[in-house]
């Protein structure tokens, strides 16, 4: 709401800026008529008007932030444009010059027809709002960054919007008031100039950075293909401090299905994967199951090809799936990084991706995994947060299909399902080691001493390790969400219990392959090597999952687990265990 009204106070005082004077002639020409036949709306338009353009210049932006994904040559020379009519009035006052036509002829044809009338009027407000468009600086680089951080969307448009009826306030109260506003618009236009100028000389080297692969140190913080705290910021205020189910399961009594009320909307999904957009009527008919997992979760990997084998089994007799991606890590966001995952992972049913948490929040769901089983009739009848409990849920899928008139389901066997790999059950019996986050917002049991955040500076691994604390060694730069290796030869141990040891890992900023070595108390892993090493413990970090790096054989008991970091810049967000 403040972001609003800022946005608002903003456009009020466009008033006091140059870029206003262009669309004074056509706001003054109807003065002597009445306020709501001519003046309304023709602010009216100009204010719709002026939240559709500049909501493509926010569009723009969106695509320069997501650039190795599409438009990217495109929107920086939107960006460029924009940039550029900003710095240099001149081009501003050329590129508007065909609307200013327009709007002229719009103008004399009303007055040749003996007076503006609303609906001229709205007209002339059009070309009004076409005109001042490109001359809104500041309002122009707020969205933008707004749409760097979280993607154009509808609060991009609402805040241009504000930002347009302030101005629309102004201008009607210079209509009332009038001599008296001019001679302070006259002493205010100087800053106004400067402030606009500054806006299109930083949209203009944003754009150059990007343009020449300058961007990794700045954008990458704030791009959806970005692991910075700014961006986890935002993930964690959108889903607020959500806790991830380490293998446990809470769930409702398969036995006595309640009605738990009716599905939500999938409103505000930025994207949908594998199918055409999905809402609740086009499901009616249907038994819906919802799984909430994001992709680096292990929790998540685990239950993956239960779902798998329910969707392919039960498909023909009207069980839809869908899969909700909320994101825990910021690199979770970048659509890129789900897609590849989906191929890896055999995932073709459809997926949503929820990176504003808009049907987390409507579901009011606070764990990954969770399932929600809803059915023909759109209610949600049974719901089951974490791993296990997997033939109770599948009960639940046939029996909502038996009332939705489903047939032969009696008699016939359960889903068969394989996993290995990464996605094999746990052995809960012999974990006493839990996730364990890197960065140093959710971080504990942290031994190598005080944190230096956000700050590359020496740790020293300690002598010693107790159960479940962890350290680092060498030069690290400790973030919110994250450890980043400063320099080659970084090194990260962890006393642990678990058949399973598992770290989410990022490369290099720039994409460049990290390898790494893992020891297990001290000795190559052999045959405790996880899917992501060699026996010999090496191995390489090439994208930003989950890597498995240990799964030990026989007996399981306390051990030091150590990985080495052979070229810089390997980012490492969270142990888990299984």
């Amino acid at each position: 709401m403040l972001l609003f009204l800022l946005a608002y106070l903003g456009g009020v005082l466009t008033i006091l800026s140059p870029c206003i004077l262009p669309v004074l002639p056509f706001v003054f020409s109807g003065a002597g008529q009445p306020f709501w036949r001519s003046s309304l709306p023709l602010l009216a338009g100009m204010v719709a008007t002026f939240a559709l353009v500049a909501t493509l210049a926010a569009v723009g932006g969106g695509w320069v932030v997501a650039a190795n994904q599409y438009g990217r040559w495109i929107a920086l020379a939107l960006v460029a444009v924009f940039g550029l009519s900003l710095l240099f009035p001149s081009l501003a006052t050329r590129l508007s010059r065909p609307l200013v036509r327009v709007g002229n002829r719009i103008y004399g044809k009303a007055q040749a027809q003996g007076g503006i009338g609303p609906g001229a009027s709205f007209l002339l407000g059009i070309a009004t709002g076409l005109l001042w468009a490109p001359c809104a600086g500041p309002i122009l680089g707020l969205v933008l960054t707004g749409a760097a951080v979280k993607g154009a969307s509808a609060d991009s448009t609402l805040l241009l919007l504000a930002y347009g009826l302030g101005a629309a306030t102004s201008l009607a109260l210079a209509l009332l008031l009038g001599g008296k506003v001019f001679e302070a618009m006259k002493r205010s236009l100087g800053v106004g100039e400067w402030i606009r100028r500054g806006l299109g000389a930083a949209m203009l080297l944003g754009a150059l950075a990007i343009a020449f692969g300058l961007d990794t140190g700045v954008l990458a913080r704030i791009s959806t293909a970005s692991t910075g705290g700014l961006e986890q910021s935002l993930v964690e205020k959108l889903g607020g401090r959500s806790d991830q189910v380490a293998g446990m399961a809470r769930m409702s009594d398969p036995e006595s299905l309640g009605d738990e009320g009716a599905m939500p909307p999938l409103d505000g999904v930025v994207q949908w994967l594998n199918s055409p957009p999905l809402d609740a009527a086009a499901l009616r008919g249907k038994v819906v199951l919802v799984d909430f997992w994001t992709y680096s979760c292990i929790n998540c990997l685990r239950s993956l090809p239960y779902v798998k084998a329910w969707e392919a089994k039960y498909r023909e007799q009207g069980l839809v799936v869908i899969g909700v991606h909320t994101p825990e890590f910021a690199f979770e966001r970048d659509v890129d990084n789900v897609h590849k995952a989906l191929r890896d992972l055999g995932i073709d049913y459809p997926v949503a991706i929820d990176n504003d948490y808009a049907v987390w929040k409507a579901f009011d769901n606070h764990y990954w995994p969770a399932h929600y089983f809803i059915d023909a009739q759109g209610r949600i009848r049974y719901h089951h947060f974490g791993e296990g409990k997997y033939d109770e849920s599948e009960r639940v899928i046939r029996q909502l299909l038996r009332e939705a008139g489903a047939s032969g389901l009696d008699d016939a066997p359960m889903a068969t399902v394989r996993a290995d790999g990464v996605q094999q059950a746990a052995d809960f019996d012999k974990v006493r080691s839990s996730e364990t986050y890197l960065g140093y917002r959710r971080a504990q049991n942290f031994a190598s001493g005080p944190v230096a955040r956000d700050t590359a500076v020496d740790y020293a691994l300690p002598a010693q390790l107790a159960l479940n604390d962890w350290g680092l060694g060498g030069r690290w730069q400790v973030e919110s969400e994250r450890a980043v290796d400063a320099g080659a030869g970084g090194r990260i141990a962890f006393r642990f219990q678990a058949r399973d040891l598992h770290l989410v890992l990022g490369p290099g900023a720039d994409g460049t392959p990290v390898r790494f070595r893992v020891r297990i108390d001290g000795q190559a892993p052999g045959a405790a090597a996880g899917v992501d090493v060699d026996a010999d413990g090496n191995g390489t970090v090439t994208e930003q999952r989950l890597y498995q790096l240990l799964r030990q054989p026989g007996e399981i008991g306390e051990r030091t687990f150590e990985i080495e970091f052979l070229d810089p810049g390997a980012a490492a967000y969270a142990f888990t265990f299984g």
